[in-house]
Parts: C-alpha cells; sequence; structure tokens
C-alpha cells in the first residue's frame, strides 16, 4: 500500500479520539507521508522537523495572513480581527508587533514574578490542604487567567466570568468542522468587555497593560483600539489557554512518570528542565496554520498556491532525527536545543517568557510542598480543540511534605 493510498486514514484533527495518543499517527506521517494531503478537509501538513522549523522561518512562501486555525471561521483575510498579529506577514506583522512590544515588555512580565507567586498559592495552598482535588479546575485553570488579568487590568471581582468565556473559546463540538456558536458568542461577550475597558482606560489611565498599550509609540505611530482589542483577546486565547494546558501536561506527565518527578522533589532547580521537556514532549500548541504564498515542492509532490499547510509542532518535537529517544519523557535532557513549541522566526511567540515563568512558578510552588502524587485517571477528560491539546479535568491525589 502507498503512502498516497493511506493519506485519507492518517491524519483528521477533528477526530478527537487520534487526540489520546497523536504522536503514533505522528510517527507514521514521518516515515510514510511526510508532506500530506487531506483532500476531504483541504489541507496540507508537514510533519519532520526539518520541514515544520524551515516552514516556520520561511514568513515569506508561507504566509500568515489567513490566520493561524484550521476551523473555517477563523480563516481568512479578517482573521488579524481576532487573532492579533499572529495573522499577519510583515510589514503590517513587524509594525503591529514592535507597538505592542512597547508596553508588553519583558520588564513588566518580569515584575509581575512575585504577584504570580501570590496568584498561585491563593489557589494551591488551599488545594493542597483536601489532600485530592482537581489540577485544572482549583490550580492550573485558575493561575494563568488572573495574571493575564491581572496585567491588563481587569478588576477582580470579573475574572471568574472571562475566564467561562475563555474556556469556552477553545472547545469544540464532536462532529462539528468549525467554530460552535457558544465559542463565537464568547468571543463576542469578551471583546464587548476589553471594548468598555479600553474606554475607561481612555478617560483614565492606570499602571497596566490596557493603558500602555495606549500610549504605546513608534516612529510617531499608534495602536488603533482595533488592534488593542486584537492583542487583549489573543492574551486571553494564546497566553491564558495554552499556559494552563501546558500547567496540566507537565503534572500529567510527572504523575505518569514518578521516576521522573521524585527527581525533581530532590532537586527543585530542575524545575525549568520541567517545563521544558513538557513543551517538547507534550506541547499545548500542536497545530498552527499557514497559507502557501506560492507553489510549494517537497518530496516530490507540489502544495498549489493558496493552499492550507499544517505545521505540525508535535510532531517535530517527536521526531528522532534532532532528538534522542524522543518518546522518552526525560526531564534532564540534554537535546533541548531543537524546541519549536514557540515557533521560530519572525513569528517567535511573544509570550513565550511569560509563559516559562508562570510555570516555573507554579511547578516550583508545588514541588517545594509536594512529596508525591498520583493521578486519579477515571476523572480525567481532554479539552476538545483542534489545536490545542491539554485537559479539562486532571484529578489528582497528593502527599505533602
Amino acid at each position: 500500500m502507498t503512502a498516497a493510498s493511506l493519506e485519507p486514514l492518517l491524519f483528521d484533527p477533528y477526530d478527537y479520539r487520534m487526540h489520546e495518543d497523536p504522536y503514533a499517527v505522528y510517527q507514521r506521517l514521518r516515515t510514510e507521508a511526510p508532506i500530506y494531503h487531506n483532500a476531504e478537509l483541504d489541507f496540507w501538513a508537514l510533519s519532520r522537523h526539518v520541514d515544520v522549523s524551515a516552514g516556520f522561518r520561511d514568513n515569506v512562501r508561507l504566509s500568515s495572513a489567513n490566520g493561524v486555525s484550521l476551523d473555517p471561521a477563523a480563516w481568512g483575510p479578517h482573521a488579524h480581527r481576532t487573532m492579533s498579529f499572529l495573522a499577519m506577514d510583515d510589514p503590517a506583522h513587524l509594525r503591529l508587533r514592535k507597538l505592542v512590544y512597547q508596553g508588553f515588555t519583558p520588564r513588566r512580565v518580569t515584575e509581575m514574578t512575585d504577584r504570580i507567586r501570590q496568584i498561585t498559592l491563593q489557589y494551591l495552598e488551599p488545594a493542597l490542604e483536601r489532600g485530592g482535588f482537581d489540577w485544572i479546575d482549583d490550580v492550573a485553570g485558575q493561575v494563568p487567567m488572573d495574571v493575564i488579568s491581572e496585567l491588563l487590568g481587569v478588576p477582580e471581582a470579573d475574572r471568574d466570568e472571562l475566564r467561562r468565556l475563555a474556556d469556552l473559546l477553545l472547545h469544540r463540538e464532536e462532529g462539528v468542522l468549525d467554530v460552535p456558536v457558544a465559542a463565537m458568542e464568547a468571543a463576542l461577550h469578551l471583546l464587548g468587555y476589553y471594548a468598555d475597558m479600553v474606554a475607561q482606560r481612555r478617560k483614565h489611565r492606570t499602571e497596566d497593560l490596557t493603558s500602555a498599550l495606549l500610549d504605546a509609540e513608534a516612529d510617531g505611530d499608534h495602536l488603533t483600539e482595533d488592534e488593542i482589542l486584537g492583542f487583549m483577546f489573543l492574551m486571553v486565547v494564546a497566553g491564558n489557554e495554552t499556559t494552563t494546558k501546558l500547567l496540566g501536561n507537565a503534572l500529567y506527565w510527572g504523575g505518569q512518570n514518578p521516576d521522573q518527578y521524585a527527581r525533581v522533589a530532590e532537586h527543585p532547580e530542575l524545575v525549568q528542565d520541567w517545563v521544558e521537556e513538557t513543551l517538547r514532549y507534550d506541547a499545548s500548541s500542536q497545530i498552527l496554520a499557514r497559507t502557501a504564498a506560492v507553489d510549494l515542492e517537497y518530496y516530490g509532490r507540489t502544495i498549489p498556491q493558496g493552499s492550507k499547510v499544517l505545521l505540525l509542532i508535535g510532531s517535530a518535537n517527536r521526531d528522532d532525527a534532532v532528538f534522542h529517544d524522543p518518546d522518552r519523557y526525560e526531564i534532564e535532557r540534554t537535546d533541548k536545543a531543537g524546541l519549536i513549541s514557540f515557533g521560530k522566526g519572525v513569528h517567535f511567540c511573544l509570550g513565550a517568557h511569560l509563559a516559562r515563568l508562570e510555570a516555573g512558578i507554579v511547578l516550583r510552588e508545588f514541588v517545594d510542598r509536594v512529596k508525591g502524587y498520583e493521578i486519579s485517571h477515571a476523572g480525567i477528560e481532554r479539552v476538545h480543540s483542534v489545536n490545542v491539546r491539554g485537559f479539562a479535568k486532571l484529578p489528582v491525589r497528593v502527599e505533602v511534605r
């Protein structure tokens, strides 16, 4: 049987059964069909590290202007309205990123360190006192949204509702090959809330990121209101959800590999290595889409101009051409240089520093208090999302120090 005849069977990101273990599928793709075409869903996919890495860097031939999601409703020339500079090419991308960077600076993120720790302990300590709790509901699903809200200046009284709306944004229904109505409605509510916030900050500046974005200036240029709202929305989608899933994936794989967690519990300085290995082994963002700006040749086949092209991050991070024993979860792994979870090139994730900082703080506080833990597998629920991999429910039972 040829690779071409196998193609319809190999990869359907809307098949949530595959999400239990997509890595077996990725292995087949890398071996049998490194350039894969799904005619029914009308996309091509690149699965090998060399091609995914090069694809991220080739921002001219692989355009971001139609967006980065497989969902039809999130695809097209207006994708930038909700996905900000993720759905732009240079020079528009560079202009907007430069302006946003005036407010969303590394210094502003680093200054959040103590506050992130306070927020973490606000949720973690009561959970640990109970001994058994849901890691997502009680900690991992709480901290990232609070951090984003703290940065933007959202009042504490409103944060639970914004978290509920954010959860709806990425949920996908079985058999529905697009954004569900509930997710669209949640998006409209979020944009409306942030529009009111921006209007308030225009009248009265504060010390938050929303005010900083209003004041951002580069060579006399300023962000428009729509551009500010697009970035705020992006913070919720990319900054909140992916960090929640990173924290969930880290705890899950630490629980699945108790010898690995034992090393971190004994040597807490390995926490950041725990974060990095989770980013490689089971990345929150599995897939990002591009548009072929020209005909592209791969392995003797042509991707026609205008086609949707998926860069399979999850597959690239498990490529044995780059990582030794890639299907082994190894926190003290030395070959981390090929990590591709935050992208490469001009679209490298602007929030990578914040994600790493948050995850490192939360997991360090956990390690400092927890000698060991077990996952309650019967209560696990995975999220239904085309491109984000992680947990909606992750019950744990801990042994505190």
